[in-house]
């Protein structure tokens, strides 16, 4: 794919692909999980909340709608906040937050109570988790990252295949206030993955561990012009063509990509289906979801297929699509179970490439600043997406519009963004790997050492010089300048190298030639 950056970390350091890069995957699964599956498990005590404070299914729904707009729209203030502190303090800080929202919950007196503790706390407390554990993911991770991509977005499936049941009993044992309690001291776990992230730092070189080069390395900080200032959030992403059409097709993709999960539910019992069997239907889709992602994470990690990852991300949409406009036409239970086995599939692709094909298209550097103006953007259409098809369906009063609104939106978005990198995205050519200069260390040292050998050299033959006739020593001494002198030029040392060499004796002295990386 053009446009492709080049991966690395802070300050050059290569991601380890290993090592404590497990354990920041292991971090990433647990917080995609909660980040993703909370706003859905929540709604399991939607029915309590509606008896105790005597409102409608519809205000209930805002609740999660909230949390959403939080974990989406606080993109930019996430990115501000890690280019400024880091990834493992706004982590901590923000399991804080989410627990603390839920526990606050636990005590409401009213649904706006619930609007502000549940929803902007705790969806804060998610967002500033959930950004700042990808970035970490996306520095650990360059060779296998397509596979940790792929493994870390299955955190979503499982997570609501345990949270969901979890929330069921937790109503059932304690009703809803002693349920939000228990979850808000679940969340505290996102402050022990925030403790996982720790910060890349460059291995230090043997040369580097002995007192000299401690010196040195000192007096080369205390010389050297301060660094430039970061930015907290780098505006330059929209100059990149691929980084404005990723966001395009993304903003497209996300009005109808969370569509069917929303309705398919009402869907089967549309068409006479048991509650128990129509619920089944999301379980099915979640099964599904949990081995698609690491496998699609798997087969964008082979080398014919990672560099063209952004058409398997639009054939992962086309097919995401084309599942919605054939799940259109089911007319019975059998065939909307059919319709999840293959929208799973799709789904669990579309998961684990999203954030793969962007860190590919911005890199390391500049992917902090990327994710959070792109999940600023899918905000507007997260909350978009699901009310327009709810308005469509109160219009038409059949399912079939609904998904066939779905499935073109999520088509067009795979066209738009194919179509438009094979247009105006041109492959970079491969470049010369460039010349690694010197530190002015080493160079130093190494004029040092020329310095020493030329002495070393040039004594004894100053004094066998010394026996000889003053004419031939002017003689030798003239040819010497003559000759010696160009050769020595292009060195650094050119002008200390020519002293040595005349007062060593003429033509007899060395002729020393110049290394030419000094």
């Amino acid at each position: 794919m053009g446009g492709v950056a080049p991966d690395s970390g802070p300050g050059g350091v290569k991601a380890p692909d290993g090592g404590w890069g497990w354990a920041v995957l292991f971090g990433c699964f647990v917080i995609t999980g909660f980040s993703y599956a909370f706003p859905k498990a929540v709604s399991v005590f939607f029915k309590e909340l509606i008896k105790e404070f005597h409102v409608g299914y519809s205000d209930t729904a805002w609740i999660s709608s909230i949390v959403l707009a939080m974990l989406y729209g606080t993109g930019p203030i996430c990115s501000i906040l890690v280019n400024r502190f880091g990834c493992r303090p706004v982590m901590m800080v923000g399991g804080i937050f989410a627990s603390l929202g839920m526990i606050m919950a636990s005590f409401a007196t009213s649904i706006f109570h619930i609007y502000l503790t549940t929803g902007v706390i705790t969806g804060l407390g998610l967002a500033l988790n959930f950004q700042p554990s990808l970035i970490m993911l996306n520095r650990y991770f360059s060779e296998k990252r397509p596979l940790a991509n792929g493994l870390a977005a299955a955190g979503s499936p499982v997570a609501l295949c345990c949270l969901s049941p979890l929330g069921q009993q937790l109503s059932y044992a304690y009703g809803w206030r002693g349920g939000f309690l228990i979850l808000g001291g679940l969340l505290l776990n996102c402050c022990v993955c925030g403790a996982l992230m720790r910060p890349l730092t460059a291995p230090k070189r043997p040369d580097q561990e002995t007192p000299e080069a401690a010196e040195d390395q000192k007096d080369a900080t205390l010389t050297a012009p301060p660094p430039p200032k970061a930015k907290l959030l780098d505006f330059s992403v929209f100059r990149d063509r691929g980084f404005v059409i990723y966001t395009l097709a993304a903003a497209i993709m996300v009005l109808g990509l969370f569509v069917p999960p929303v309705f398919v539910v009402s869907y089967a019992k549309h068409l006479g289906a048991e509650d128990t069997r129509a619920a089944l239907l999301l379980s099915i889709l979640g099964f599904i979801d949990i081995f698609a992602r690491p496998t699609c994470g798997v087969i964008a990690g082979l080398r014919w297929v990672r560099p063209r990852c952004v058409y398997l991300f639009s054939f992962a949409m086309v097919f995401n699509g084309t599942a919605d406009l054939l799940g259109s036409f089911a007319r019975s239970y059998d065939e909307l179970v059919v319709f999840c086995v293959f929208f799973g599939v799709s789904y669990g692709m579309v998961g684990a490439l999203q954030f793969e094909v962007l860190m590919t298209i911005v890199g390391t550097e500049r992917f902090s600043s990327a994710i959070g103006l792109v999940l600023l953007v899918e905000a507007i259409a997260v909350l978009v997406g699901p009310p327009s098809a709810g308005r469509l369906l109160d219009f038409t009063h059949n399912y079939q519009y609904v998904f066939l609104l779905a499935g073109s939106e999520v088509v067009l978005s795979a066209l738009v963004l194919a179509t438009c990198n094979f247009l105006f995205i041109k492959k970079k050519e491969p470049e010369l790997p460039a010349v690694k200069e010197r530190p002015p260390e080493e160079i130093r040292e190494l004029s040092c050492a020329l310095k020493e050998e030329q002495e070393a050299q040039a004594g004894p033959s100053g004094t066998s010089s010394a026996t000889t006739s003053s004419a031939t020593a002017s003689q030798g001494t003239s040819g010497s300048s003559g000759s010696a002198s160009p050769a020595l030029s292009p060195a650094p040392v050119a002008e200390a190298t020519t002293t040595k060499v005349e007062e060593g004796g003429g033509a007899s002295g060395p002729q020393v030639e110049p290394e030419s990386s000094l």
